[in-house]
């Protein structure tokens, strides 16, 4: 049987409307999109620290690395080129999600999927056959350009098709496909990093081509959301596809809704610099804040480079891959949780409770780092229960985050955001996500070299300052319909300042003059 809608608090619309299984094929076709970006962050670490791969392109790190074992653990690694190759990724990402607005808002959420699957192909194709560091560079640029696609377009197509009581979960499953790449990832590095011959590092990049081909195809047999049809005047059309998403006939409420927001959206010339107005202030701090904390819990820094830490803290090759397959099934069935328990729980409570979890884990881990290996990097025998410590703290840390900052930190800015500056919002909580990845991964190793064990002190931090911003800052936005997510801010202690009711009625999303004499160009 599907389960039937309920009603959205404090705003007394009930849309009326199941969780069908059309919808929820569709979403899961669509959430594939996030294999793209869990492969690759899975696969780069993986790969920089097999000894063929080093050996061909990055030989000084090789070097540094097998022919003096003396020397500090925390400094093996580091090299601008190295991290060039995984960072110049995100760099791409950036600039394409703000080139994947337009296509987004003008063509639709589809043919932007089908654009990051192909760019993302042709990427992988280069990185399977480099023969020199600039093809590398050149195939992880066509990734990086992929994912910008893929990660602006995908959770506004989740946000937009699912009903809006089980939107939560539907969106994180973008999330979890991340976590799935990742891990698919993780496994794949450890059995063909064994190949004998030293080619396994090709198949592990070259493999990032089946997760291509699925958001390929998946984007040329999934239907536009009726959100972006309206948008691109095909009203009917969205009437019909709505009756069909939803599996009732009764949907006029909801449509008339969504007429209404697209009738605004279409007021508005320039989504951009409509950004900048006062009563999208909440909106746009969000789109900014969330990525950059989401970035700054240190998470990217234990994935991308999970088998180079694991190295780093004494495990051998093998078995620093075999701990980055850990933490990627720690990675998924959290995610799981997460997939539960949003619309139950709630977003605030799944983001403290993580915070928290995450702040004592990092703690931890710091202070048994330190402990061994001191300032000079250089730890003698690890004991293995030592090595298993560090192991268990980081699964409870990856699992904090997979069921918060993870899935959350693309779940919330995705479904915030009016139709009028929907795209160009989340290209804005793209761009800020890809930009501060790229950065983080840019300085990882440089900073591990310099700040020890201190580095897992300075992500703690900024897990504190991220906790009270959502405490005081977020409100909670499970079960608001998506075109009436005005009524949170408006009823926020802090964010209804910058709302104003001529700007948003209770019951319409059109921007009305003070008069009452019509809707309002802005």
């Amino acid at each position: 049987m599907p389960a039937a809608g309920g009603i959205g608090p404090g705003n007394g619309k009930e849309y009326p409307g199941n969780l069908t299984p059309f919808v929820t094929i569709t979403c899961i076709v669509a959430a594939m999109g996030g294999l793209i970006f869990g492969y690759d962050i899975g696969i780069s670490g993986g790969v920089t620290t097999m000894t063929p791969f080093l050996q061909k392109f990055f030989r000084e790190v090789w070097e540094k690395k097998e022919t003096n074992k003396s020397t500090n653990q925390y400094c093996q690694y580091d090299s601008q080129t190295l991290t060039m190759f995984t960072s110049s990724l995100y760099l791409a990402a950036l600039l394409a999600s703000l080139v994947a607005s337009t296509v987004t808002r003008k063509l639709g959420r589809r043919l932007s999927m089908l654009f990051g699957g192909l760019l993302f192909f042709a990427g992988a194709l280069i990185n399977g056959f480099a023969k020199a560091v600039w093809m590398l560079i050149v195939g992880r640029l066509l990734l990086g350009f992929g994912i910008g696609f893929a990660n602006q377009s995908v959770p506004l197509y989740l946000s937009e098709m699912a009903p809006y009581k089980y939107r939560g979960a539907l969106n994180i499953g973008f999330q979890l496909s991340i976590t799935v790449g990742i891990l698919i990832a993780n496994v794949l590095n450890y059995f063909f990093a064994k190949i004998k011959g030293g080619w396994g590092w090709r198949l592990s990049l070259g493999g990032a081509m089946v997760p291509a081909l699925i958001i390929t195809v998946g984007s040329l047999v999934l239907p536009d959301t009726p959100n972006s049809m309206i948008e691109r005047g095909r009203t009917e059309e969205a009437r019909a596809k709505l009756k069909k998403i939803r599996g009732v006939d009764d949907v006029d409420e909801e449509f008339r809704d969504l007429v209404s927001a697209s009738d605004a959206s279409k007021l508005v010339e320039h989504p951009w610099r409509n950004l900048l107005q006062r009563k999208y202030r909440p909106h746009l701090t969000m789109a900014i804040l969330i990525p950059f904390f989401q970035q700054l819990t240190g998470i990217n820094v234990i994935m991308f480079y999970a088998p180079v830490l694991f190295n780093t803290i004494g495990f051998g090759d093998d078995a620093s891959l075999m701990s980055a397959v850990i933490t990627g099934v720690v990675n998924v069935t959290a995610t799981l949780v997460s997939i539960y328990g949003v619309d139950k729980w709630g977003r605030r409570f799944l983001f403290l409770e993580g915070g928290v979890q995450m702040l004592i884990c990092q703690a931890v881990v710091a202070a048994c780092i330190g402990a061994k290996f001191g300032t000079n990097g250089n730890p003698g025998d690890l004991p293995k229960w030592y090595a298993i410590v560090v192991v268990l703290f980081i699964c409870v840390y990856v699992a904090g985050f997979a069921w918060s900052w993870g899935p959350l930190g693309w779940l919330v800015p995705s479904e915030i955001f009016p139709l009028e500056i929907r795209s160009a919002a989340q290209s804005i909580n793209v761009s800020v996500n890809m930009m501060f990845t790229f950065l983080v991964a840019q300085v990882f190793l440089t900073m591990l070299c310099h700040l020890k064990f201190g580095l897992f002190m300075f992500f703690a931090f900024f897990v504190v300052i991220m906790s009270i911003f959502v405490y005081y800052f977020l409100p909670e936005t499970k079960g608001i319909p998506i075109e009436e997510m005005n009524q949170v801010w408006k009823s926020h202690w802090y964010w209804s300042r910058f709302m104003e009711d001529f700007d948003y009625p209770i019951n319409g999303n059109l921007e009305m003059s003070k008069g009452g004499q019509g809707p309002k160009l802005v």
